[in-house]
């Protein structure tokens, strides 16, 4: 085989192999990003309860309210 045909062959050869690369590289790669999971009603109750909580341990002792007390 003469130089020439060895080039020739060569570059296909690096051709071929470098499309691959990107082919299995947009097969890998996402193009969207991750989606968000849709807001349901049990954690927005989860999100307001706490809240809810945390706003009542911050009042003073005399400001607290009970549910018990309404008994």
């Amino acid at each position: 085989m003469n130089d020439e045909k060895l080039k020739i062959v060569l570059a296909l050869l690096g051709g071929v192999i470098f499309s691959l690369v990107f082919i299995l590289l947009a097969f890998i790669l996402p193009l969207h990003p991750p989606k968000v999971p849709p807001k349901t009603m049990n954690s927005e109750l989860q999100k307001l309860s706490k809240a809810y909580k945390e706003s009542q341990l911050k009042l003073p002792p005399e400001q607290q309210q009970s549910p018990k007390k309404e008994e």
